[in-house]
């Protein structure tokens, strides 16, 4: 019975982990919200759960909608900017599946997400990334249906109006990743300017942890400035070492300082533009790339 269980729950695992990591935007978060759903569906009457998967996506989503109200109070006395923990996707192909899965990945995309409400949120995942019917999702988050219409159209909405102007492939993000290091490891300023939009913003998100900007930097000087004094200002003698690989369905770069993984960073494109800079500095949450980085 208990093997039986086991089997039907590892069926759903993946999808269960894919809809709590979007909620909460934390893979530690999400891994510990799986592990409830599974303790809950031990206990669970299996002759009364009809339908495995909408059972389970119900767990798994009532709890991210709790945690994610009692996150926005953390987040409030969260040192410095806040973004997702980066997942190593090239690890973890599972997650990344179809083109929808990986660009639902995007940090870019979980930022806007982070922007709706934790039931909005919901059933805009549910319904745009996960292909739930709306009497499926009015179950799981105990709303109408056409209430759950609504909302999803509203989030429908909000998502097109914070969409880049101009979309770039993969094989473009890849060229103007590897070009954006090697611009930054050559010091010119000049062609780094080139590559980043008007609008460029930066984000360093260390928690206090270690030395990072306490604000978003804004705007394409300060961004290009900002880099290059972070630059000048590590130790001389410093061996800073990069790696371009796929992190959260999109290339990213791991870089290292002296053997050390000391950030993780992924580019957000408006056309050949760099639009957004985001770095991953809080050891606290680098967890899930150092688990799988070899």
């Amino acid at each position: 019975m208990l093997t039986g269980k086991l089997d039907v729950f590892n069926e759903h695992r993946t999808l269960l982990f894919s809809i709590a990591y979007r909620m909460l935007g934390s893979a530690a978060d999400a891994e510990d919200i799986v592990q409830e759903a599974f303790l809950r569906w031990q206990n669970a009457d299996g002759g009364v759960v009809q339908n495995p998967r909408s059972y389970l996506s119900a767990i798994v989503t009532r709890l991210c909608i709790d945690q994610s109200k009692s996150a926005r109070v953390q987040r409030e006395v969260y040192v410095g900017p806040w973004l997702p923990e980066p997942i190593l996707t090239e690890q973890r192909p599972d997650l990344t599946s179809t083109a929808e899965l990986a660009e639902s990945l995007s940090t870019a995309f979980l930022l806007v997400l982070e922007s709706l409400g934790p039931t909005e949120r919901a059933v805009f995942l549910l319904r745009d990334v996960f292909d739930y019917s709306y009497p499926e999702i009015a179950s799981i988050v105990g709303k109408s249906e056409a209430n759950c219409r609504q909302m999803a159209r509203r989030a429908q909405k909000h998502l097109r109006e914070r969409r880049p102007r101009f979309q770039v492939s993969r094989d473009q993000q890849e060229k103007v990743t590897q070009r954006f290091l090697e611009v930054c490891a050559g010091g010119d300023m000049s062609s780094l300017l080139g590559m980043l939009s008007p609008e460029a913003t930066m984000t360093t998100d260390s928690g206090g942890k270690v030395q990072a900007a306490r604000n978003i930097v804004r705007g394409q000087s300060n961004v290009a400035r900002f880099i290059f004094g972070v630059l000048g200002k590590l130790p001389i003698g410093s061996k800073i070492t990069t790696r371009i690989t796929e992190v959260n369905g999109q290339p990213g770069v791991l870089t290292y300082v002296d053997g050390a993984l000391n950030s993780v960073i992924t580019l957000d494109f408006d056309g050949e533009q760099i639009l957004a800079i985001n770095a991953m500095m809080n050891p606290d949450r680098l967890g899930d790339v150092q688990k799988y980085d070899s």
